[in-house]
């Protein structure tokens, strides 16, 4: 651009960062619900996160209005798979960390339930859970044990008398302080089998331990878990969880989700960045002018776009019940790497003030390389897609 241009300053806000106007594909009830939760988000959520994600601390002050609006019960309600990942885009958009928070909760507690508990464990659990009063943590990752979760599981259950007694230690296990259920992966000495056990938390030998100093998630407590001599009842067992098979369709669900994680973190990156290069004024112009910016611009767009637009067709394939571990794994993988490439370029576009999490992109930045690790880390989820195309593992048993 010359010197002498004179750049046309847009005033108007971006009408939508669902830049391929995904929200089209909703019916008109869901558009509107999906508004609705949106303008909460934005009002009471966005902003009133930083503080919380400052100081490390848990937001339960927002959780009794995110369950009025039906966010600990996400699959209930005749909502198309499509609306609770636009949910869960708009939660991301808001803050990663409850939408982590939110996003394994009904991912993975509550998915376990419902489809592995027992009729007595569904009583017990799911009303308080769907209502966000309960909490409950998925108790997989372990010290000595994260990528090769499935084959080197070392928490044990036996059998003593009619119930178990659980030993062993698991790590990075999100909201272990404050859970109320503990949702237990531990191997059966007696046959070697890995199955989930529920587990109150109230209950003697379990402790935890707040995981402190992280950079990213701080407002999602992680927590080192110990189980010592852990009695349970025979009936803790989700009867349909007695094999480590059970956690396939789960965990390929969840991981898939995180694409959408990856998705809504975009869209805020986008919003940011835009409004700010629109007001921050050099050489007595926005910065918006400036062609460097632009093309920093230009390029988080599409990213977000090429991202959605992916999201979008892996929602089509597990609607017509065809998603593999290769298509979550590749979902999850491109879009939290477009996300991690975007969240860099526009940190560097804020300058010093990208620094601070209080302009948003520093916060952004930080989550984003949470959720390009966790739920199989980026390199791992490469793996899988690359033995899906060659027939060749890359995985040394």
């Amino acid at each position: 651009m010359s010197p002498a241009a004179s750049p046309q300053r847009a005033t108007a806000p971006l009408p939508s960062t669902d830049l391929l106007h995904l929200e089209h594909l909703l019916s008109a009830q869901e558009r509107e619900r999906l508004r609705v939760i949106t303008d909460h988000l934005q009002a009471e959520v966005r902003h009133q996160s930083v503080d919380y994600w400052n100081r490390e601390e848990l937001a339960r002050e927002l959780l009794p209005a995110l369950a009025e609006l039906g966010l600990g019960r996400l699959a209930e309600g005749g909502g198309s798979r499509l609306f609770q990942n636009l949910v869960h885009v708009e939660v991301a958009r808001a803050d990663l960390s409850l939408s982590a928070l939110l996003g394994i909760h009904n991912e993975l507690i509550v998915g376990t339930l419902e489809a592995f508990g027992s009729e007595e464990q569904k009583q017990t659990w799911l009303p308080g859970l769907k209502e966000l009063r309960q909490l409950g943590a998925f108790c997989l990752t372990e010290p000595e044990h994260g990528s090769d979760i499935a084959g080197g599981l070392a928490t044990t259950a036996t059998r003593d008398g009619d119930g178990w007694v659980l030993n062993g230690s698991k790590r990075w296990i999100g909201l272990g302080t404050v859970a109320d259920l503990a949702l237990v992966w531990a191997r059966d000495t007696a046959d070697g089998l890995v199955k989930c056990f529920a587990v109150d938390t109230s209950l003697p030998g379990y402790s935890a331990t707040k995981i402190e100093h992280k950079i990213g998630l701080r407002i999602m407590q992680n927590a080192d878990v110990e189980l010592t001599d852990l009695r349970l009842p025979a009936e803790a067992l989700l009867p349909g969880a007695a094999d480590f098979a059970a956690t396939n369709d789960l965990l390929k669900d969840s991981r898939a989700w995180v694409g959408w994680q990856a998705v809504g973190a975009q869209q805020t990156l986008l919003d940011v960045l835009r409004a700010y290069t629109l007001e921050r004024v050099q050489f007595g112009r926005p910065i918006a002018s400036f062609q460097l910016i632009q093309q920093v611009l230009a390029e988080v767009a599409g990213n977000l776009a090429a991202s959605s637009g992916m999201m979008a067709q892996v929602t089509r394939v597990q609607d017509a019940g065809e998603l593999e571990m290769m298509h979550a794994a590749l979902a999850k993988s491109t879009a939290t790497r477009l996300a991690r490439q975007s969240a860099a370029q526009a940190r560097d576009a804020l300058g010093g003030n990208g620094l601070l999490s209080d302009h948003g992109i520093a916060k952004i930045m930080a989550d984003v390389e949470a959720i390009h690790t966790y739920e199989g880390s980026y390199h791992i989820n490469s793996l899988i897609v690359a033995r899906s195309l060659t027939g060749i593992s890359a995985f040394v048993s």
